[in-house]
């Protein structure tokens, strides 16, 4: 198949707007703040268990667009938290799937409900507060240390969501210039990664509009000519085909992926960078729920031109080399592949433009949100806490390559989107989820039961093996099936449960120890309870002086 001039053309226009809008915003919000005389001065989080975290007007600038985000951009922004290239390419992918269809199509309503659930329960506690980044809360509760401890999880979940992202870009790049995966693959990263290096949040922000509103316009162009195409059956007749069914057996898979998604999307800084850049505690709330809409309206083409995918019997019919994608392993391609051989040339060049420009734009934020998390919360507040600004920007851009290179490597080595795509929650949903949880609403909880939640919910989610990885089971759980490798049981919420239950447990066993039956403070590890006597002083300390005071007066 020779390069598609037409496609061609239309990436490099789309890329074009989406770079030159992230240098535009990148402009914009450092002419905004330029001459603000708040530039430099620290600007402290509310007081957690450990004492305050300084952050500077830089640190907000570049990661939170200095809190700036209002309604229109937010929105746009919030639904982009999910919506990207995998969301779109892997719900494509699911639909077609003869083993999943829409009844196993559980991503899009799953994180649309994690950003209502966010919405209601945590954005508003998140951004009263006024932290910077996710993990901000958990070391104030846990301390640093264990706070950096629990980056590794969230650093696991946003490279595999940046794996997925490139994996679909190198989808599409595939079909448009008719190279190998693995070429495309590495071409997207590098093209990612150094427009992420141009700036924060202000450039992710205002490119995620364009992103939306190219991806939108670009898929409902695209459906109609598909459905009409004379190779494709009405959807309707093919419906049982694309349906999926859902068996007794394997409902257990099915809670345990419909409750990783829902809950397991919450605890991401890909989000929380939306949520606490809000102008205002009310519009991150609001932000939340209109995220989650978008999620589900922006779900629908996709759907459909799965549906049409399901609907082409012989493919050879529309100039493929097989009968279906399938057969050579390239369910992955399915969306571009609908473009591309059930569209006109003029409409398919605007869809894989438009789609492919999109996925390159929401590779930015989850690249740029586990960079930012590294930089502030384990390099600034572990490994070197008196660095300097322009030390932090440095290690911020190592970070975004880091990062963006790891996520390389992951997108190469795994052949669905789908399951990468389901697999980002995973981690943060055993780990990260229950720790987050008891870190905002548990008061009991401390460091001690937070380091023995990490280590048995890891445990317990690494036994249990992971198939799409080639991970295999070393514990087995009820209904296990030996050919296939497959847990049947719910595990990762099993694990999650077990997680949550031996954080409080632990803690409780901690806080017995140490403050009813009065054991040694020299045996406080993480320095628990030190610290809170020290707080404790020092109130009490504030509080005799106020009353000097005023006696005096």
């Amino acid at each position: 198949m020779a390069v598609n001039i037409g496609g061609l053309i239309s990436v490099i226009f789309f890329y074009l707007a989406i770079l030159l809008a992230g240098l535009w915003a990148a402009w914009y919000g450092r002419k905004g703040r330029k001459n603000d005389p708040r530039k430099g001065q620290p600007v402290s989080s509310d007081k957690g268990q450990h004492g305050k975290m300084k952050t500077t007007d830089e640190e907000v600038d570049a990661m939170l667009a200095g809190r700036n985000i209002g309604w229109i951009i937010g929105s746009f922004t919030m639904t982009a938290t999910w919506v990207g290239g995998g969301f779109i390419n892997g719900t494509a992918e699911a639909i077609y799937d003869k083993q999943h269809g829409l009844v196993w199509t559980i991503a899009p309503w799953g994180y649309s409900l994690s950003l209502f659930i966010g919405g209601l329960c945590f954005a508003k506690i998140m951004r009263s507060r006024s932290y910077v980044t996710m993990l901000d809360p958990l070391q104030e509760k846990f301390g640093k240390r264990m706070g950096g401890l629990l980056y590794l999880p969230a650093l696991v979940g946003e490279t595999f969501w940046s794996a997925a992202i490139l994996a679909a870009l190198g989808s599409t790049i595939t079909v448009i210039l008719d190279i190998p995966n693995n070429y495309s693959v590495v071409i997207s990263a590098c093209i990612v990664v150094l427009y992420t290096l141009f700036g924060g949040l202000y450039s992710v922000a205002y490119t995620d509009v364009i992103q939306l509103v190219c991806m939108f316009i670009g898929l409902w162009i695209c459906v109609p000519f598909a459905l009409n195409n004379s190779h494709v059956q009405s959807i309707e007749v093919t419906w049982p085909e694309w349906r999926g069914e859902l068996s007794w057996d394997r409902l257990g898979i099915w809670i345990d992926t419909a409750l990783l998604l829902m809950f397991g999307g919450i605890p991401w800084q890909v989000y929380f960078q939306r949520v606490l850049s809000s102008r205002s505690v009310g519009r991150a709330v609001g932000l939340s729920f209109s995220g989650g809409i978008g999620c589900l309206v922006m779900a629908i083409p996709a759907v459909l031109l799965g549906a049409v995918a399901r609907s082409v019997h012989d493919w050879t019919e529309v100039g493929y080399p097989a009968r279906q994608p399938s057969d050579l392993n390239q369910a992955k391609l399915i969306l571009p592949l609908v473009l591309q051989h059930l569209c006109p040339s003029m409409v398919s060049w605007v869809g894989l433009g438009a789609v492919s420009a999109a996925v390159m734009s929401s590779a930015d934020s989850s690249i740029l949100s586990a960079s930012s998390m590294f930089t502030r919360n384990v390099y600034k507040q572990v490994l070197r806490p008196s660095a300097p600004q322009d030390e932090l920007a440095l290690v911020l851009k190592t970070s975004v390559l880091c990062v963006g290179t790891l996520a390389t490597l992951i997108a190469l080595s795994v052949d669905s989107v789908f399951a990468l795509w389901v697999l980002c929650s995973d981690i943060v949903y055993v780990i990260l989820f229950p720790n987050f949880v008891c870190c905002l609403f548990i008061s009991s909880s401390n460091a001690y039961g937070s380091a023995a939640g990490f280590i048995v919910g890891l445990l317990l989610r690494v036994l249990g093996g992971e198939v799409s990885m080639g991970i295999p089971p070393l514990l087995h759980y009820p209904y296990f099936d030996s050919e296939t490798g497959i847990q049947y049981f719910p595990f990762r919420t099993l694990s999650m449960t077990a997680c949550f239950l031996t954080i409080l447990s632990v803690s409780g066993l901690f806080n017995l120890l140490f403050q009813t039956f009065g054991v040694s403070q020299k045996f406080d590890l993480f320095k628990v309870y030190q610290e809170s006597a020290d707080e404790e002083n020092e109130g009490s300390k504030q509080a005799s002086l106020a009353h000097i005071s005023e006696e005096s007066i």
